[in-house]
């Protein structure tokens, strides 16, 4: 098997990797002091890192440079990769995992100051404007002048992605064996038929428990969710050949169709988005792999 400098690569999306600390969450102030939009924390997460559930009486914005973030909230998880960061409203309770060697930094709002709401859980467009005004921000040498014009601007410019990297979970119990099985190995390539004389159901019952839950066919969500996991492995450095192996792809040209479909452009395309943003590390996913 391939690897990239974070070792070798592994299926499983939310299934907990060797070698994790474990990490309660930070307390945070009651109310925000002034600057009252503040980057709260940096750090580089050394190891793999899972944060256990928790909420914050702030709104908070997390993104990541060099590995990706992912978010578990009640029946969604969500992936946040370089270029995208994650609105978390105050009083949500979420927990968290990210990848070692991942920089991590994070924002808070204070919710009765903060002139929009988002009511749940939002990917949001990290554009190098946006990161260069909370870098800003962070500053302790602000006047107040030049503290509120820099969060205006913030507040204009912070919007959601186009793509909102959130994955449903069935959240029912005829077929929530089949998603846990499925976010512990993405690459299980039981059918929908296997699963169903697995849990003694018919084939109906799954194909309509999975559209009711999530929207989705069976087919569809397990597509859907190998691509969030093929995110965070391509986020990590691994190429696409090694991805589409690692997720059951029989060819690369197979998965990148099924990237194509989920997130509307190729793995190459997609990464290079992120290009912009500041501190970028380059992803070994090349234009010639993804054409």
């Amino acid at each position: 098997m391939a690897r990239s400098s974070r070792g070798e690569a592994t299926p499983g999306m939310w299934r907990r990797e060797a070698g994790t600390v474990v990490r309660r969450a930070e307390a945070l102030p009651e109310q925000a002091a002034a600057p009252f939009a503040v980057v709260a924390g940096f750090r580089v997460v050394d190891v793999p890192t899972e944060w256990s559930s928790h909420s914050h009486p702030l709104h908070e914005l997390v993104w990541v440079r060099g590995g990706t973030l992912t978010s578990r909230v009640g029946d969604r998880v969500f992936t946040v990769v370089e270029g995208h960061g994650l609105w978390m409203p105050a009083g949500v309770v979420h927990g968290g995992r990210a990848t070692a060697g991942a920089e991590f930094y994070d924002a808070l709002f204070a919710p009765d100051r903060t002139p929009f709401a988002f009511g749940e859980p939002k990917a949001i467009a990290m554009t190098p404007l946006l990161e260069s005004l909370l870098t800003h921000l962070s500053r302790t040498d602000l006047d107040a002048a030049a503290r509120a014009r820099a969060e205006a601007v913030v507040f204009d410019v912070l919007q959601p992605s186009e793509r909102q990297f959130a994955l449903q979970l069935p959240g029912d119990p005829r077929i929530d064996a089949i998603a846990e099985a499925l976010l512990a190995d993405p690459a299980d390539s039981r059918s929908l038929e296997d699963w169903a004389r697995r849990l003694g159901v018919s084939d109906r019952t799954v194909t309509r428990a999975f559209r009711q839950a999530t929207g989705l066919s069976f087919a569809q969500w397990r597509q859907m969710l190998r691509v969030h996991r093929a995110l965070t492995l391509l986020a990590e450095g691994f190429d696409v050949m090694t991805v589409s192996e690692v997720l059951g792809y029989a060819q690369p040209s197979s998965f990148i169709a099924a990237f194509r479909r989920v997130m509307g452009t190729t793995p190459g395309a997609f990464f290079d988005r992120a290009e912009g943003a500041p501190g970028h590390v380059r992803n070994p996913v090349s234009s010639d792999q993804n054409s």
